[in-house]
Formats: C-alpha cells, sequence, structure tokens
C-alpha cells in the first residue's frame, strides 16, 4: 500500500538489549562446553564410524547394522570404527562472519573475503557480544522498509580489519574446537566428575540461550543442506550439492532455522555398562537414545537432567537376543 510500517529491534538493526547479557552467558557456556568436552575425551573412549556419520561412546563400538557409507555393502552395514574427536559430539556447524548483517549480500565471488566461525559465536556477535577480532556494526538509527524493499539503509561501511585471529592473546581460539585436545591437558581422576557436570550445566546453557535468540535474530537454515547463515537473508554462494542442486544452480534453499539446525544435538544410543558387551542389533529397538554431549558426561560422572532420562529408557530391561522374539 505505500505505507512504512515502523519495524521493531533486532529487525530494524537495532540490537535488543535485555538479550545483550543472554549472548554473553552463551559465550561463556560455548568456552566451558569445548574445554570440557576436550578434556573428557581423554578420559571418556568415544568412537566414530569412517564412512558416515554415526559415533558411539563406550569402549566397543556397538555391532548395529546401520551403516549407509560408501562401502557399506561389502561391510554388511556394520560400522567402520575409529577414534573419534570432539568435532563427531559438537556437529561443526559454520556461517559466515558479516561487519554489517544488513549490508551487501555475499556473492559467489566474494566469498572467500568472509571468515567461517561457528555459528553460535556468530549469533551471538550479532546479539550484542564485542570480539575485536571479528567487529560488528552497531546502528543508532533504525533501518526504514517499504514492504520488503530497503529505503534507508544508513549507507554501506567497509569492513574494519583491526586484528587477525591468529596474533598471540587472541581469544577467539577459545571458541573454536581446532585442535582442543592438543589445548587441554588430561584431568586427574578426582577432576572428572567435577569437569563433567560443569560441561552438561554450559551445555544445557548454550542451548537454551540459542533458543532464546533463533527467537529473535534471523537465523537462515538450508532446506538440502546443513549450511546455515546468521542475518536478515541468505547468502549467495552456490555450494549447495544435495538433491537437485543444477534446478537451483547451486544455490541454498533458505527458510528460518530451528536450533537443532543452529545447534544440533547429535543424537548416540545410551550405553548402560559401557565396558559391557556390545549393542546388539536385533535388540535396537530397545536402546535409547540421548544428544552425545549428555552421554559423554554421564559416563564421566555428571548428573543427567530429567528431562534426558525418558530418551535414555532407562526404565526398559533390555531382553537377551532368544527372548527378543518373545517381547510385544
Amino acid at each position: 500500500m505505500g505505507i512504512e510500517k515502523p519495524l521493531e529491534p533486532p529487525r530494524n538493526g537495532i540490537l535488543v538489549r535485555d538479550l545483550i547479557p543472554v549472548a554473553y552467558e552463551v559465550v561463556d557456556a560455548w568456552k566451558v562446553l569445548i574445554r570440557g568436552l576436550a578434556q573428557l575425551l581423554h578420559v571418556v573412549p568415544v568412537h566414530a564410524c569412517s564412512e558416515c556419520s554415526e559415533i558411539h561412546v563406550a569402549h566397543i563400538g556397538h555391532e548395529i547394522q546401520d551403516c549407509h557409507g560408501p562401502t557399506s555393502g561389502s561391510r554388511r552395514s556394520f560400522h567402520s570404527w575409529i577414534k573419534g574427536s570432539i568435532n563427531d559430539i559438537l556437529t561443526p556447524i559454520e556461517s559466515y562472519h558479516m561487519y554489517d548483517p544488513y549490508g551487501r549480500r555475499i556473492r559467489h565471488e566474494t566469498r572467500f573475503s568472509y571468515d567461517r566461525i561457528p555459528a553460535v559465536v556468530e549469533l551471538c556477535i550479532q546479539a550484542g557480544v564485542e570480539l575485536p577480532e571479528y567487529p560488528s556494526r552497531r546502528r543508532t538509527e533504525p533501518i526504514r522498509m517499504l514492504g520488503k524493499k530497503v529505503i534507508d539503509l544508513g549507507g554501506y561501511v567497509d569492513e574494519p580489519r583491526l586484528f587477525q585471529p591468529g596474533n598471540p592473546g587472541s581469544q577467539i581460539v577459545e571458541l573454536d574446537t581446532y585442535r582442543a585436545l592438543e589445548r587441554f591437558p588430561p584431568p586427574t581422576e578426582q577432576e572428572v566428575p567435577t569437569i563433567a557436570q560443569e560441561t552438561i550445566i554450559a551445555y544445557e546453557k548454550v542451548r537454551w540461550g540459542v533458543t532464546k535468540l533463533v527467537k529473535k535474530y534471523s537465523v537462515k537454515a538450508c532446506g538440502y543442506c546443513s549450511e546455515v547463515h546468521v542475518g536478515p537473508w541468505g547468502h549467495n554462494a552456490k555450494l549447495c550439492g544435495e538433491f537437485k542442486h543444477q534446478w537451483r544452480d547451486g544455490k541454498h534453499g533458505w527458510q528460518d532455522a530451528t536450533v537443532d539446525e543452529v545447534f544440533p544435538p547429535n543424537y548416540v544410543y545410551h550405553v548402560e555398562e559401557p565396558k559391557g558387551a556390545p549393542l546388539k542389533s536385533a535388540l535396537k529397538r530397545f536402546y535409547g537414545k540421548v544428544p552425545a554431549v549428555v552421554e559423554v558426561c554421564m559416563q564421566a560422572g555428571a548428573r543427567v537432567p530429567n528431562r534426558y532420562k525418558p530418551m535414555m529408557r532407562v526404565d526398559i530391561v533390555v531382553p537377551e537376543n532368544k527372548e527378543a522374539n518373545f517381547v510385544a
């Protein structure tokens, strides 16, 4: 109708003041989560399949035949287990960092001019966290839009390059999982339960904070692949190679992201006896599943929150192989 409608923060480019402390809490909890998992992986054995994305937290990999890797046919769908890393527990979901999310859109030719950082960190930066390595534009005057057309953006500003992430004293290293096992030494036997409890608390705080931030700040996810972009519009990099990407010229199919797409839980089978016999494929329907972080912390001695106990299915007695056919 040609009538300008005033926008509320953060859609008008101005920060939501009430969510700035939440963003800082998420960043602090994210650091604790990475540090805790890196230390616990020295103690808790984690196995990852070299052919697919399956992981298992126990002394022996399970024997459930659900591998869909390239050579799974020759292995009868059994997994090919190798030693897991922190990136197998925390699925690395990265996003382009933009100095001005409402500025120039990322094109396929300019994609290498932008750094890739964890999507959780980028969401917190746009919500008010100040990092010298990755500055962000803070507007004082709101953006004006007429329908879906921007009529007053406040001008384009070039991104400043003040610091480099590799410089000594850089804090961005603590926000990334790269070489985390080398940066943090193994804990003592007395410290393991405390670290596990702090890690699971940090995991719950990160998920709580991301849930609140996603409700306000715009985050886009591709409906075909796992790409995530934090900002009002998705980027134009032609990197999607999933179903019928030729019809879209490699462009992503952007839609509003959910919490599980920004901070995926990565479910694993719950193991009651980590040093016991491996899980069997015939008893697959009797096993429970929980997020991988919760399973690692539980085996290290942490108290599991009540909302995960029904998912673990601890109230179900797993039958023997011969008894499975007689269970209704």
